[in-house]
């Protein structure tokens, strides 16, 4: 089973087993973490879903390791409440089990 492990922006992590398919947005939503809100419902619509990866199946992020990021979500992540880093995606964008099998991704300090 894919795994999720999200770290506040207080260093807290909170990790979840995840079905296969479920993005990084709707596992947040589901399993109680604070920090995404989601408000477009995962349609890369909003940036509410805001995350920054730091770790992909085990290793430091590249951008070769994750689908790229399309028109939409890339004109969303200029939209976010805090900066865009080179790292940041859209949680809504991130499914596991076809992105990832593992997942580190930290949480900006607010998502509006």
């Amino acid at each position: 089973m894919p795994r999720i492990t999200y770290v506040a922006s207080d260093g807290t992590p909170a990790e979840l087993t995840v079905e296969p398919g479920q993005s990084v947005m709707r596992a947040a939503i589901l399993g109680g973490v604070d920090g995404i809100v989601g408000e477009c419902g995962g349609q890369a619509m909003c940036a509410t879903c805001h995350v920054f990866v730091e770790r992909v199946d085990g290793a430091p992020v590249s951008a070769a390791q994750l689908p790229e990021i399309s028109d939409d979500e890339d004109e969303m992540l200029d939209c976010t409440a805090v900066p865009r880093h080179a790292e940041s995606r859209l949680g809504c964008q991130l499914r596991a089990g076809e992105a990832f099998e593992d997942i580190t991704v930290r949480l900006p300090e607010t998502q509006v």
